[in-house]
């Protein structure tokens, strides 16, 4: 197969890309021309290494790079910024994937979950909002015609409407909307652009310890929460799969089609929330 194209000096980091949903963008992004910096935790180093492999054999050598970063930790997410500008050149997509969850009554969560719940899905992305925009804005303007820098977080369906049981999950990611809004308006001077997309049910392996630990609580059998929760609550039926929000993000919110968008938080549910 031919590597598509290149778009012109364009890069772009996705945060928790080892597997699911960072995963599936990082390969549409690459798919759509973009070199691209596979990020993950230590603990998912091979699955690091295997996104890569799989990116470089597809597309070409130099198409992706690995970076092991804790995005709670602001030093190692500016020191992933410097390694993808040094190898892939100026940086012009951020995605603020990494995350978190946790399924636990509010009152039996510890000051410590709490703590850590925010620490990665709203911290995290703070980290990766901000010192991707100080790069963006010393890069300076893009090129003439061509796309201008996109920011885009990860929030969810339970950022319109929380879940019980699922309470400090849901005020991360509230937070990480209202977050996107604020930096939309501050740095919008800078043609850069600030988005958010919020998936619904996803066939990932967050949800399914959220399956487990509801159906623990619930008393359904692992497998039929989410299957309760899609056929009940979406419209189209269904579970959807990493893809459909990659489509989203990686075919839409990151390409030009997308330039004049920004504060906004896409919902890609199948039919759950409605704004």
């Amino acid at each position: 197969m031919s590597p598509p194209a290149r778009k012109e000096e364009r890069s772009a980091i996705v945060t928790g890309s080892a597997r699911g949903i960072g995963e599936a963008i990082v390969r549409r992004l690459a798919k759509e021309g973009y070199k691209v910096t596979v990020n993950d935790i230590s603990a998912n180093k091979s699955g690091i290494d295997k996104v890569v492999s799989d990116l470089n054999s597809e597309y070409g050598e130099g198409s992706a790079i690995g970076v092991v970063a804790d995005v709670t930790k602001s030093k190692e997410v500016e020191d992933m910024i410097e390694q993808s500008v040094q190898k892939l050149g100026p940086l012009t997509v951020m995605v603020a994937n990494a995350g978190i969850a946790q399924v636990q009554s509010m009152l039996e969560i510890s000051d410590e979950d709490a703590h850590r719940m925010f620490d990665v899905n709203y911290f995290g992305v703070w980290n990766c909002y901000t010192r991707a925009a100080r790069q963006m804005i010393k890069q300076g303007p893009v090129p003439d015609g061509s796309t201008g820098y996109k920011i885009i977080g990860c929030a969810s369906i339970v950022a319109f409407k929380p879940f019980p049981l699922l309470s400090h999950y849901s005020a991360s990611k509230w937070a990480v909307r209202g977050l996107t809004q604020g930096f939309a308006m501050e740095v919008a001077r800078h043609k850069i652009q600030v988005n958010a997309y919020a998936p619904g049910i996803v066939g990932t392996s967050m949800w399914e310890l959220i399956d487990e630990k509801l159906g623990e609580i619930e008393g359904r059998p692992r497998g039929e929460t989410v299957k309760k929760y899609s056929t009940e609550l979406t419209a189209m039926g269904r579970v959807s799969t990493p893809e459909d929000v990659a489509k989203v993000v990686g075919g839409f919110m990151c390409n030009s089609d997308s330039d004049f968008v920004t504060g906004q938080t896409l919902v890609v549910d199948g039919g759950i929330i409605y704004t």
